[in-house]
């Protein structure tokens, strides 16, 4: 069965989506995820910079996903981690030269947006974000344990 898993059909489309971004972006030197981590961390920052955990959280991923993401970037200067407003949090900064990177790569990733609903239609893109967006909530945190 070519559809035994439950995940097999949106890993398929995902990892083929990805490929399209990433060679999109890569004249910006920045791949989707640390394009959509870059503008993820920008939309957050317009009250205040958001922690590493409300930042992981928003992206959908683990702390730790987050972290090992963030440190690429954080030694290519594109962000920086400075103390959060609790003291204890870590907060996520987009320096000026992610802010440059992000706007260098932001006509790209239009490009590819372009080229994902010429290809598949804009209808059965929004469809897909849809879907998606009514799927996760009812997963729940992604570091649920598999037996509850």
């Amino acid at each position: 069965l070519p559809y035994s898993t439950a995940i097999y059909p949106s890993t398929a489309a995902f990892a083929t989506r990805l490929q399209l971004y990433d060679q999109a972006l890569a004249p910006a030197g920045l791949t989707v995820t640390q394009y959509s981590l870059i503008a993820t961390a920008r939309r957050h920052a317009q009250v205040a910079p958001p922690a590493v955990g409300e930042l992981a959280q928003a992206l959908v991923t683990d702390r730790t996903t987050l972290t090992r993401n963030l440190k690429p970037l954080i030694d290519a200067g594109y962000l920086e981690l400075r103390p959060g407003v609790d003291g204890r949090s870590k907060a996520v900064v987009v320096t000026a030269h992610g802010e440059a990177a992000y706007r260098a790569a932001r006509p790209l990733w239009k490009l590819a947006q372009a080229a994902m609903e010429a290809r598949a239609g804009a209808r059965r893109i929004a469809d897909i974000h849809t879907l998606v967006d009514g799927v996760l909530p009812l997963l729940g945190p992604i570091d649920d344990r598999l037996d509850e």
